[in-house]
């Protein structure tokens, strides 16, 4: 008999053995599960923080805007001088060449002509400034000036010469406030400057940009 519950109690013990040990196999894989879960979820988080806070800027990105492109890459010419007073220089008379032309001859309209060039444009190209305000292209032209105008960026305004009897100077607008613009243009001053220019001086106002 006693044999018997001998037998008995070490099946049971046994038995109770074998359940603490495969419960807490079971409660720690159960953890572990529950720990990989709780680790994924944290680097997720973390992934998430990370990619709100990155910000991605390409430096090769093109200027989507073909007027302000045309702007930026006139900008770019700010300071350009001719090299002696003379209509010269290297580059000043790279714009020259781009019409046509060789150093000693006036070039605001060649600088206009050259910077859409870069822009990827074909026209203008013509030296002669009045050539840049043909009647399909203008929208303003009056001896009394254009200040009822809204020029907008890379659009070309025109200065009369009343002893000249015509146009005789143009020029690029880069922004327009309270009826001035801020120019951007060649030869003035022998170089490329930026001036600021109230539109009742200005004779006519074109826009190249715009497909006709």
């Amino acid at each position: 008999m006693a044999t018997g519950y001998s037998l008995f109690f070490g099946v049971l013990l046994i038995g109770i053995c074998l359940f603490v040990g495969f419960g807490h196999r079971f409660l720690s894989n159960e953890g572990d599960m529950l720990d990989a879960e709780n680790v994924l979820q944290f680097e997720g988080e973390q992934a998430n923080v990370l990619i709100d806070t990155v910000v991605v800027v390409s430096v090769d990105e093109p200027i989507p805007d073909l007027r302000q492109r045309i702007v930026v890459l006139a900008e770019q010419e700010l300071g350009v001088k001719e090299k002696t007073g003379n209509n010269d220089g290297d580059r000043v008379e790279e714009y020259l060449r781009y019409t046509g032309l060789g150093k000693g001859h006036a070039w605001c309209a060649a600088f206009i002509c050259w910077t859409y060039a870069q822009a990827g444009l074909s026209q203008p190209k013509n030296p002669w400034s009045p050539a840049l305000f043909p009647a399909a292209r203008s929208y303003c032209t009056s001896r009394s000036g254009c200040a009822e105008s809204l020029p907008k960026p890379a659009d070309l305004f025109g200065i009369y010469s009343s002893s000249a009897k015509r146009i005789n100077h143009v020029g690029l607008i880069k922004t327009t406030t309270d009826k001035y613009i801020i120019s951007i243009e060649g030869n003035v001053n022998n170089q490329v400057q930026s001036k600021r220019r109230h539109l009742a001086t200005v004779y006519a106002l074109s826009d190249w940009v715009v497909k006709l």
